[in-house]
């Protein structure tokens, strides 16, 4: 019993002591900052003098020491006194908010604009954050001169604009963070507006269009805009996006491009992978023909089941940065083979580059390693790198004039561009199947041919592929 006692002491101890280490770095966490939240926001414009004047509401504060990251380009940071305690967390030199009970903050600044308000301006990262802060909810209220005809977008819903004598108001709110503001003069309008979209153009559209946009699915219900404009304007900002033409596919393309972007990191991955990854997540198929292709091939290889676990696989991408090697571990991890079909298309630049699998074993002629062979199953054939494994039983082997020529002291092959027949030391043999094949820009002879025609046997145990000459059987 005192055993018992004396082991549940300690354990007590470890406990105790394990929560205070926490506790410990939770504290400093709040102190210096560190500590994720949420918070919400209302931010006010108002345009004059070539200049946006804001003022940015902070709610539903942390009691920590929150930093702030001012926009880039912002003139005379500074507090603006609202009530009594608006201000009373801002630090001196208006780099951060202390540790408060206070849950709001206001401040206020200057976003100078060169030349003034102009035509199809797009005005990027404008606003003041929070660093280790996520937006849940924004508040937008901007303000112009009454002889300013135009419209504003901000990527939140549009709730109402009036047009006075002296001043003309616009008011968006909605979920998540604002970044950037667009501004245009003339007719723009919002033509539609749901919970997921708003469609800016000049011109009405059509109500089959309008009608088509309620059957896409999307991946989130965060709002986006969509701003109708001929000559596109680029922009980082995943909640305003720039189309030539409004049609049901472009929007679903950019629309879900630009959630799934948002929502994922991706390293190193062309435009294609993203589509690839988008077409998976909402079971279609979206993007480039690149895209298209290789998605319709991973369909036709794959077995039912193997698809369900292919698609749970993508759905499944979290937080790891997301490359074609990621992709490639994955689809290898799905199929239980070995494949590179993802690194093999960034590189094959025109077409898609077939979904082939790779044999890992070492490959050895005669009792010798060669590192530079190697050895693939494509479409049920096993095939083996001509060009550089060839040189290692003595021929030269490249592609020339009239096809693939592979070259000893006494024996001449020739295996033509068309199919049907290969030519050995001046005659012609017709075959059913291939010896050589070309795949993308590089040569592969058959597993049985090679035996056939080039004389060797093959040994093959767990760990190597051992090609063996006549000098060595």
């Amino acid at each position: 019993m005192k055993f018992a006692l004396s082991f549940f002491s300690i354990l007590a101890l470890i406990i105790t002591g394990t929560l205070f280490f926490q506790y410990q770095a939770y504290s400093s966490d709040l102190e210096v900052g560190n500590g994720e939240f949420h918070y919400s926001q209302e931010i006010e414009i108002v345009y004059r003098e070539n200049s946006l004047d804001v003022r940015q509401h902070f709610k539903n504060l942390p009691n920590q020491k929150v930093k702030i990251k001012w926009p880039k380009n912002a003139v005379d940071p500074t507090c603006f006194i609202d009530n009594e305690n608006s201000c009373n967390r801002l630090s001196e030199e208006t780099t951060y908010f202390k540790k408060g009970e206070t849950k709001a903050q206001s401040v206020s600044y200057i976003i100078p604009l060169e030349g003034g308000l102009q035509d199809k301006m797009l005005i990027q990262d404008v606003f003041a954050t929070l660093i280790n802060g996520e937006t849940s909810y924004s508040v937008v209220h901007i303000s112009t001169e009454g002889n300013m005809e135009g419209q504003w977008v901000t990527g939140l819903p549009l709730i109402g604009q009036q047009q006075l004598s002296l001043v003309n108001y616009t008011m968006f709110s909605g979920n998540g963070a604002v970044h950037d503001l667009y501004w245009q003069t003339g007719n723009l309008k919002v033509q539609k507006q749901t919970p997921v979209l708003s469609i800016y153009a000049k011109q009405a559209v059509s109500n089959e269009f309008l009608k088509a946009l309620e059957s896409i699915q999307f991946l989130n219900d965060e709002h986006i805009s969509i701003v109708q404009e001929q000559k596109p304007i680029a922009t980082h900002d995943d909640r305003i996006l720039f189309l030539p033409e409004l049609t049901v596919q472009a929007v679903e393309k950019q629309v879900i491009l630009s959630q799934i972007k948002s929502e994922l990191e991706f390293k190193d991955a062309p435009e294609w992978l993203i589509e690839v990854v988008a077409s998976y997540l909402v079971s279609g198929s979206i993007g480039s023909d690149k895209a298209k292709e290789m998605v319709a091939t991973l369909k036709e290889y794959m077995s039912d089941d193997q698809e369900r676990a292919w698609q749970e696989a993508v759905k499944g991408l979290g937080e790891e940065p997301i490359s074609p090697t990621k992709m490639d571990e994955l689809l290898s991890e799905v199929l239980t083979a070995k494949t590179s079909y993802f690194e093999l298309n960034v590189t094959h630049e025109n077409g898609v580059y077939p979904l082939l699998f790779e044999d890992g074993r070492s490959v050895y002629v005669d009792d010798l390693i060669k590192e530079d062979v190697d050895i693939i199953l494509y479409e049920g054939q096993t095939l083996y790198s001509a060009d550089t494994l060839l040189p290692h039983l003595g021929y030269t082997a490249g592609e020339g004039e009239n096809g693939y020529y592979v070259n000893s002291e006494t024996r001449s092959f020739r295996f033509p561009k068309e199919p049907g027949f290969y030519v050995f030391n001046q005659r012609r043999y017709s075959t059913i199947s291939e010896p050589i094949l070309k795949i993308a820009d590089r040569y592969y002879v058959e597993e049985a041919w090679l035996q056939r025609l080039f004389l060797v046997e093959l040994k093959k145990s767990d760990g190597r592929v051992q090609v063996l000459t006549q000098e060595q059987k």
